[in-house]
């Protein structure tokens, strides 16, 4: 990498940060830089856990594609046959489509998040219910998940639509999300710096970071929560992350270590119903050897990326515990990147 990243932390007045390298297929080395806590003594190591926010999509996509290898879940069937503890109300847009996996995976169910859904974990109100909250009965969504527009016609990025993908996973496997994805991806490929069911008691651990604005400051709270776990609520260091970018290329030449099939991981890297941008959890970039697959995370105080090129086998993941308040692209990661590439 051609710049000081020291510097340009200082620049953005970011706390810590960390990054992993993937080249010929493997993990090629790891980087940390700065404080988990500003004013402490908390050095960022390869240990360190960030709140990775959005990039729990691209993880629920890689457990989604597991379990319909596994027949638990139909990524073409009207997932309202599967789910049981709710249902998507039947309406006029869903009359001659229904909304599948596949549609929500890639964010073209005909969902549209409400206004201001989807903050972070409000303490005093605590963890509500899935169906809680697609029913609209909590402070974190107050109106009614529905279909707005005919499934397939229309790209609306939606943490909704993951929260659809985590009840119907619960419903089919009969057992809570987290467990699900320590059984069948955090064990199997022995992730033990990932959480998803975490509480405030978890995090004061060691190696969990703090968020801080983009003025270097913690952020209320210290450890923001987001208690939607498909859709933002995983907590983990580069390394894991990188173990996941690591598996999904493996998959794709046919070498999963959890059972992924080639065709369901190459199906997850291929533009979905004529978006070129979107895959299945992932978005894209280009095409063929050149193909580029990346997943954003930004929350508060958090901000990260992991991108990979898989027929290339190389990618990168940077995690940072400071929100800068512009787009990953235009802020220290956007820098990182753009030097990777060059």
């Amino acid at each position: 990498m051609n710049i000081n990243i020291e510097e340009r932390m200082k620049h953005y007045n970011v706390q810590g940060l960390s990054i992993t390298l993937l080249e010929g297929g493997q993990i090629s080395g790891s980087k940390n830089y700065g404080l988990l806590e500003v004013g402490s003594n908390r050095k960022t190591n390869e240990d360190s856990i960030f709140s990775a926010c959005s990039i729990s999509k691209f993880l629920t996509g890689l457990l989604a594609m597991k379990l319909v290898d596994e027949g638990f879940l139909d990524l073409d069937g009207d997932v309202n046959e599967s789910l049981e503890s709710w249902k998507v109300p039947e309406n006029d847009f869903t009359k001659n489509k229904k909304v599948t996996l596949r549609d929500l995976l890639s964010h073209q169910s005909g969902i549209k998040d409400p206004k201001g859904s989807f903050p972070e974990l409000n303490s005093k109100i605590g963890v509500p219910s899935m169906v809680e909250l697609l029913e609209g009965r909590t402070p974190y969504c107050k109106t009614p998940i529905i279909v707005k527009y005919e499934p397939e016609s229309e790209f609306h990025y939606s943490d909704a639509g993951f929260c659809i993908i985590q009840q119907l996973i619960e419903d089919v496997t009969e057992k809570p999300f987290h467990q699900v994805v320590n059984e069948q991806i955090f064990e199997p490929l022995g992730l033990t710096n990932s959480h998803f069911n975490i509480t405030m008691l978890d995090i004061d651990r060691l190696n969990f970071s703090c968020g801080h604005n983009k003025h270097g400051e913690i952020v209320g709270g210290k450890y923001p929560l987001y208690p939607y776990p498909a859709a933002s609520g995983l907590w983990t260091n580069s390394l894991n992350l990188a173990e996941l970018v690591l598996e999904l290329m493996n998959a794709v030449k046919g070498a999963s270590k959890i059972g992924i099939s080639e065709s369901l991981a190459k199906e997850m890297i291929t533009p979905q119903r004529g978006k070129r941008w979107t895959g299945l959890g992932v978005f894209l970039e280009g095409s063929e050897k050149e193909l580029e697959i990346t997943s954003l995370g930004w929350g508060v105080g958090f901000q990260c990326m992991m991108v990979a090129f898989p027929y290339i086998e190389k990618g990168a993941v940077i995690m940072t515990n400071t929100e800068l308040g512009v787009h990953q692209l235009e802020g220290i990661i956007g820098e990182i990147y753009k030097s990777l590439l060059s």
